[in-house]
C-alpha cells in the first residue's frame, strides 16, 4: 500500500505521480530555518500544495557548559517575544513569496513536530538539520534523528552545508537517488522522478555492491572475484535500466550507476563528484530493527551531505 495523500494514481494506467498537498516545515530564527523554508515554499509551488510554518518553543535546556554558539543562543531578540508575532516576521523576513500558514506550539521539540504532522496530515517535512540553539551535536541527534526515525511522511533535511543565493529559487537540477531494490526505494524513485521533471533535472539511479570489493578467502583460489563483479555489476545495471519509465526519459536525463563499497560512502562520493542539488534515500522500518540501517547509511549520508536529503519511509502511514 502507497502512502497515502503524497502518491497517487492518474488516469494513465498504473503510472503513479507524486502529489504533495500539504508541506509541514519547522522553523526557528536560524538561518538553516530560512534555507529549509526557501526550499519548502520551492516545492509548494511546485506542487500547488499548502506551506505551513511551524515554530516550537521549548524551555527544555540541557545541562552541560555552553559554547559560545550556544551562549549566544539566549541573547537571541526572538526569544521572549509573542511567538506567534515572531514566526511572521521570521516567514517575511525570509522572503518568501508564498502564502504561508503560520502556526506555534509547546513542548519537546521532535514530539510537537510529530504530532502536527499527523493533525494536519503533512505530506512533507522540510527542515534544516542545525537550529538556532547552536547545540549542533545535540540537535541532530535528538530531534532531526526523531522525526526521519517516527515521521509519517517522507522528509526533506537540509544541512549547513548546502548551497543558499538568496536571489535563485532553490532548484535540484541534479538528483541522485540511492536504490537498494526494497519497496522503500522504490518509493523514493517514484518521488526522484517526479522531482526530475518539475525541476526539469537529471536523474542519477544508484546502487552499491557491497562486499566483493574486500573479499579474502581461500575459495578465491576456485574462480574470477573480478569476473564475478564485473557479471554483478553487468546485471544490476541492466535491472536498473528497467526501473526507469520509457515516458520518463522523453522529460528527465537519466544514468544508471553501479558503485563498489559501502553504501553512504558511495552515495556520498558520486554526489559530490556529480555536484548534485538532492539526494533520496529509501529507509525501511521505524523500529528497533532500524537503527543499525539507520545508523550505516541514512544517519551518514544526512550528517554528511552537502545538499539536502530526502528520505522516504515506509508505505503505511503510521501514528507518530
Amino acid at each position: 500500500m502507497l502512502l497515502e495523500g503524497f502518491l497517487e494514481s492518474n488516469s494513465r494506467g498504473n503510472e503513479i505521480m507524486i502529489t504533495f498537498k500539504t508541506i509541514l516545515c519547522p522553523v526557528d530564527s536560524s538561518e538553516f530555518s530560512v534555507r529549509a523554508l526557501r526550499y519548502a515554499a520551492e516545492l509548494a509551488s511546485w506542487y500547488d500544495a499548502e506551506l505551513v510554518a511551524l515554530s516550537v518553543s521549548s524551555e527544555l535546556m540541557p545541562a552541560l557548559p555552553l559554547t559560545s554558539a550556544e551562549a549566544s543562543f539566549l541573547e537571541d531578540p526572538h526569544r521572549g517575544r509573542n511567538p506567534d508575532d515572531a514566526l511572521r516576521t521570521f516567514v517575511s523576513d525570509a522572503g518568501v513569496s508564498s502564502a504561508v500558514r503560520l502556526m506555534t506550539a509547546d513542548g519537546p521539540i521532535a514530539r510537537e513536530i510529530l504530532r502536527v504532522a499527523v493533525e494536519l496530515p503533512a505530506d512533507l517535512i522540510v527542515m534544516g538539520t542545525h537550529g538556532a540553539s547552536g547545540f549542533e551535536r545535540l540537535l541532530l541527534g535528538s530531534v532531526t534523528e526523531k522525526v526521519l526515525r517516527k515521521a509519517p511522511c517522507p522528509v526533506l533535511t537540509v544541512p549547513r552545508l548546502a548551497k543558499d543565493d538568496a536571489a535563485h529559487a532553490p532548484t535540484f537540477k541534479t538528483i541522485v537517488c540511492a536504490f537498494d531494490f526494497s519497496e522503500a526505494s522504490k518509493r523514493a524513485l517514484e518521488c526522484a522522478l517526479s522531482l526530475a521533471q518539475e525541476a526539469g533535472g537529471r536523474l542519477l539511479l544508484l546502487h552499491a555492491l557491497e562486499g566483493l570489493a574486500e573479499v579474502q578467502s581461500p575459495l578465491t583460489a576456485y574462480f574470477d572475484v573480478e569476473e564475478v563483479r564485473r557479471a554483478l555489476a553487468r546485471d544490476t545495471q541492466a535491472e536498473l535500466e528497467a526501473l526507469v519509465p520509457d515516458d520518463a526519459r522523453a522529460w528527465c536525463e537519466a544514468e544508471v550507476i553501479v558503485g563498489q563499497g559501502k553504501p553512504y560512502r558511495e552515495v556520498l562520493r558520486v554526489a559530490g563528484e556529480r555536484h548534485a542539488d538532492l539526494i533520496v534515500l529509501g529507509v525501511q522500518g521505524r523500529g528497533a530493527l532500524d537503527l543499525t540501517l539507520f545508523g550505516s547509511t541514512t544517519q551518514h549520508v544526512v550528517r554528511s551531505a552537502t545538499c539536502p536529503v530526502l528520505t522516504v519511509g515506509p508505505a503505511k502511514r503510521d501514528q507518530a
